[in-house]
């Protein structure tokens, strides 16, 4: 896929500061940055010949040194229930899945923030498919993107179609921290989609260092994948665990949201039979969750080919929402969607031209992932 647009800069993705950075070096003022966006985001325009106020010169200097490449959608999939899954193409012909789940005037685009995923957890398909690299923050806002054109933007803009972004697809976001920062930036900004920051969500499997440092730097949503109340069932279902134990995540949780009043973390909590879905379970979640501003997320385990768990029952299922939601702890069970098109929590899994080896894979757990 090598070629000459590789050594164009690509100008999908740059935060506002850097595409103004990026015309004042070329000796035009700060304000064409805020044309350009307006014309890729707002108005779905790929070719700098169709931007019809900026000068014929600077439309063919920007040809020469910028481009506006995003993803190829390489399979569109939609559900019997509404829900739209994306098989997208990168560069050099690695896929990345995102999924759009529609539900009253609220619509959800779930965005990949890696190829793959190093941190191995047991009920995730994902983590089956090896790992390749970190998406760019011109991949994953590019997903954004490709998504508001599918679904009918710019020309629908005066519908919201798009209200929520959660970073919940293949990938851990925390282990990509600057691309992810600089998407989240884009995503909030006027002059692209201009999302609230209540409305993004970013949600992790617990690397403590990076959740205390994203909250110094943004102020998203945060979602954390807990899916056990205490350390050995955890270590066997999210392994990072060994690294950062309950103690350490919870105390993070805390912290993030010190200080912002009504703001909760949100856990989310996979439902296995006979692993996790116990009344003492739900008991013990229960003290847990009393110790940070919570809500929680109950999800259906979603099957995949091999996968060694099954499904909690309805009736566990409700059995555990009960005895949390009668501590005052606010508790939801998540519907499952596009399961049918494999589209589901845990479920992505794209192709990914794995080039790691199983050591390497788990590098995290030996203590070489700093803040």
């Amino acid at each position: 896929m090598a070629d000459s647009r590789d050594k164009k800069q690509n100008l999908v993705g740059m935060p506002r500061r850097e595409l103004e950075a990026f015309f004042t070096e070329m000796g035009e003022k700060a304000f064409r940055a805020s044309q350009v966006m307006k014309w890729i985001y707002h108005q779905g325009v790929d070719h700098f010949d169709h931007m019809s106020n900026l000068g014929k010169a600077l439309r063919t200097r920007l040809a020469e040194r910028a481009g506006i490449r995003l993803p190829e959608i390489s399979l569109d999939q939609p559900s019997r229930d509404g829900t739209r899954k994306w098989v997208l193409r990168l560069e050099d012909d690695n896929h990345v899945e995102m999924v759009f789940i529609p539900e009253g005037d609220r619509g959800t685009l779930c965005v990949s923030s890696q190829v793959g995923c190093t941190l191995a957890c047991s009920f995730c398909s994902t983590a089956r498919q090896g790992f390749n690299r970190n998406l760019s923050a011109a991949e994953i806002i590019g997903q954004v993107v490709v998504a508001a054109r599918a679904l009918g933007l710019p020309e629908n803009k005066g519908e919201r179609v798009l209200t929520n972004i959660v970073l919940m697809g293949m990938g851990e976001p925390l282990m990509n921290f600057d691309e992810v920062v600089a998407s989240m930036e884009l995503m909030q900004d006027d002059l692209a989609f201009g999302v609230s920051k209540r409305r993004i969500t970013l949600s992790t499997a617990g690397v403590v260092p990076r959740i205390e440092r994203l909250r110094e730097v943004s102020d998203v949503s945060l979602a954390v994948s807990l899916h056990a109340p205490e350390d050995a069932l955890r270590d066997e279902l999210v392994p990072i665990n060994r690294k950062y134990p309950i103690a350490q995540l919870m105390a993070a949780c805390r912290h993030y949201v010190e200080g912002k009043p009504h703001r909760r973390v949100t856990f989310e909590y996979v439902m296995l039979e006979g692993v996790n879905d116990s009344p003492e379970h739900a008991r013990k979640l229960v003290r847990l969750l009393r110790t940070v501003p919570a809500k929680l997320n109950l999800i259906p385990f979603n099957a995949f080919p091999g996968a060694p768990y099954r499904c909690s029952s309805q009736e566990s299922i409700d059995r555990f929402r009960d005895i949390i939601m009668a501590a005052g702890i606010i508790t939801v069970t998540r519907k499952t969607r596009g399961e049918d098109i494999d589209a589901a929590c845990g479920q992505l899994v794209g192709k990914v031209l794995d080039r790691t080896r199983r050591s390497e894979r788990h590098i995290i757990f030996r203590g070489e992932v700093g803040p």
